[in-house]
């Protein structure tokens, strides 16, 4: 990427949201309708694959879709209120505005919550794309000419590597700095606070030369 009109995406949980609280109380509304014993406490920590494999560990496989259904309906109310935006998220995006570029989100949380989320938080994305994990999201980064890829999960760098993006990793969420450097990032930051300052110089640094 050599543009200074660049188009990062970034991931969603634990990159620009910090959806913990929410979907903590989204699984133990589900234990108390199911019956169903879900540690909510240690699925938080695993934040990042699609909700299936998730919800496979606490229901029978011939249930998993059936709550995934009653998990999506109960997430509105129970998941997005409590969320929160993660510390430099409104800067980040505001940072690739002010380079005249473009941010779009594209994460494995379906579709219609993740927009719940950006629209209750105020986080203006110029695109959103779901229900994409790892490889897969570099159907959307192509499509949308992504040089960046920003996310919190070695599947997060598994997706920019395969969309042929520069891997932008930040260490908020279950993954370390050892493992994303392990999984190939080429850039781990300590958080979003850090993205603007190392967008600038990115940009800077590829700024052609002229004679």
């Amino acid at each position: 990427m050599t543009s200074r009109a660049p188009v990062v995406g970034f991931d969603l949980d634990m990159t620009l949201i910090d959806s913990r609280p929410g979907i903590r109380a989204c699984y133990l509304a589900l234990s108390e309708r199911t019956g169903t014993y879900i540690d909510a406490d240690l699925a938080v920590t695993r934040l990042g694959p699609p909700l299936t494999d998730e919800l496979a560990q606490w229901f029978p496989a011939e249930q998993v879709e059936a709550m995934v259904g009653l998990y999506r309906r109960l997430y509105p109310v129970k998941a997005v209120p409590p969320t929160l935006a993660m510390p430099g998220a409104r800067e980040a995006i505001a940072a690739v505005r002010a380079a005249g570029g473009r941010a779009i989100v594209v994460t494995a949380k379906h579709g219609p919550s993740a927009r719940l989320h950006l629209e209750h938080l105020g986080i203006d994305a110029d695109a959103l794309v779901g229900d994409l994990w790892a490889e897969r999201k570099a159907e959307a980064l192509r499509e949308h000419g992504a040089g960046v890829y920003v996310g919190d999960h070695v599947g997060d760098v598994r997706g920019a590597r395969a969309a042929g993006a520069l891997s932008v990793a930040v260490a908020s969420g279950p993954c370390t700095p050892e493992e994303l450097r392990a999984a190939g990032a080429d850039v781990v930051l300590g958080g979003l606070g850090d993205f603007p300052g190392w967008l600038s110089a990115y940009l800077d640094a590829s700024e052609p030369v002229r004679a």
